[in-house]
């Protein structure tokens, strides 16, 4: 990942703006025509004015000015590779589920330099698109630590491991291949990462645990990453009725949905985020009676809600107002290209409208709050997603004069229902500006994505050369070629 340059900011800085969405009580709240006041990447100061002494003034004008993002389920190393390859396609026999097949073949054919490249851009991408603190699920911490650290994000990174891996058998059957050890062994070489990486760059680099699949992980090694969390008061993240054929694994294992497995077992608390629930019981999808979403509240573990990554496959949950109805603290991310907060924010509260068929649930503020205090307190912080005094400036900077923010009226609808990418202008981070005039500054974007795509040629081809499917086979193209 190139330097490009770091646009340093004065020690105390005074922001003023026409329109700031701050913190007080416990909500926010639209301050107009106030300022913010920074000092050493922490704010000191919210309010209409200020008559303290500051070193610099930085006059916003019509910006409008909200906290920074929290993305709580992003695979930087491999999503923006799903591109022109996922969509559009979904096998009945895994309940459209691209799991144990097109994802695993994609996986398979990734060789570390095209991990790499998915990570550099993937940098830039999520500061362009509004993450400020994201929660990398990988395999490949080390080098995502110094590409965070180089970019200028805020990042929790996690090291993937799990007992097995799934196996396709015969295009009709998820099956299992087990090897413990190695899952074990992968635990240990987890909790090395995060003693390793754990409080770098001031601080916004940080480690949690995180177990792959509940199918692809034994007791032993779930209550293994339990402990490990509890000691190292660290967030516990584990992917979670994700799939229909891994509840009825569990089913089958177990007599209990995947959640109340995990109750069972002792897994879920405060620091657990458990990946999508997209089907607990009571789903039309898995027919199945319980009720998941009063365990999940009743240990108050998080959702990480990444609405795209199954509405493209026709998939939907039912309903994001219901979680929230029931008490779950419901947090968003992107899992998926487009790794883009700003449409997770939109299309979480619209699918859920849609899913639910009334108009007035499933609001801007339920999304906003889900991208900013309900993922806050999922990680224990109070200095994030928040515009207040003592919190981290992480910063995001509107244009309200752009095509799409006009008229502006409540700005919190105009972001959620009709802001692009090109709407968000700057971006600050730990105090520090990471992007301005919307150029993201530390990242050379031009030259990572260059480098992308040569990893999709080269992963195109190894897909092609090493699978029973072909990429065409496995993702047949939009139109056939002009002859």
């Amino acid at each position: 990942m190139a330097l490009k340059r770091r646009c340093l900011v004065p020690n105390r800085l005074r922001i003023n703006a026409k329109i700031i969405v701050a913190f007080q009580g416990d909500e926010h709240r639209v301050l107009r025509d106030g300022c913010v006041v920074i000092d050493d990447g922490e704010i000191q100061h919210v309010g209409k004015d200020y008559d303290g002494a500051v070193d610099a003034v930085v006059d916003a004008g019509e910006r409008v000015v909200t906290p920074g993002f929290i993305n709580t389920h992003c695979h930087m190393a491999g999503s923006p590779l799903d591109k022109s390859f996922i969509e559009d396609v979904g096998s009945r026999q895994f309940y459209l589920s691209g799991l144990p097949t097109m994802l695993k073949a994609r996986g398979g054919a990734m060789t570390d330099t095209d991990r790499r490249a998915c990570v550099d851009y993937s940098a830039a991408e999520l500061i362009r698109t509004g993450t400020t603190t994201v929660m990398e699920l990988g395999g490949i911490g080390d080098y995502v630590a110094d590409a965070i650290e180089q970019a200028g994000l805020r990042a929790y990174i996690a090291n993937m491991y799990a007992s097995a891996s799934w196996v396709s058998i015969n295009g009709k059957q998820v099956g299992y291949e087990w090897d413990e050890a190695v899952g074990l062994e992968d635990f240990r070489k987890a909790v090395k990462l995060i003693e390793r990486i754990d409080g770098r760059a001031n601080g916004r680099i940080r480690g949690f645990i995180g177990p792959a699949q509940i199918d692809n992980c034994t007791e032993e090694l779930l209550r293994m990453s339990s402990q490990a969390s509890e000691e190292m008061q660290v967030p516990l993240a584990l992917h979670t009725s994700q799939a229909v054929f891994e509840f009825q694994e569990i089913v089958r294992r177990h007599g209990l949905t995947p959640v109340e497995w995990l109750e069972s077992i002792d897994f879920l608390s405060d620091r657990c985020i458990l990946g999508h629930v997209i089907y607990p019981a009571g789903h039309s999808w898995v027919n199945f009676s319980g009720d998941d979403l009063a365990i999940l509240a009743k240990h108050q573990a998080s959702v990480a809600h990444a609405t795209w990554v199954f509405n493209r496959r026709g998939v939907a949950m039912e309903s994001f107002p219901a979680y929230l109805g029931a008490g779950v603290n419901v947090c968003l991310a992107t899992d998926t290209c487009p790794q883009s907060m700003i449409e997770a924010m939109r299309w979480s509260a619209v699918v859920g409208k849609i899913m639910i068929r009334q108009t007035e649930l499933s609001t801007a503020a339920d999304a906003f709050n889900a991208a900013t205090l309900n993922a806050a307190k999922m990680l224990h912080r109070d200095d994030l997603g928040r515009i207040s005094m003592g919190a981290k400036a992480d910063l995001l900077f509107w244009d309200t004069s752009s095509t799409f923010m006009v008229p502006l009226r409540d700005p919190i609808k105009n972001i959620v229902y009709n802001a692009t990418a090109e709407d968000l202008k700057d971006v600050m981070i730990d105090g520090e500006w990471v992007m301005r005039d919307g150029q993201v500054l530390n990242v050379d974007e031009r030259s990572v994505s260059g480098k992308l795509q040569q990893a999709g040629e080269r992963v195109w081809s190894s897909v092609d050369a090493n699978n029973a499917e072909s990429m065409d086979e496995l993702s047949p193209q939009t139109f056939p070629d002009f002859e």
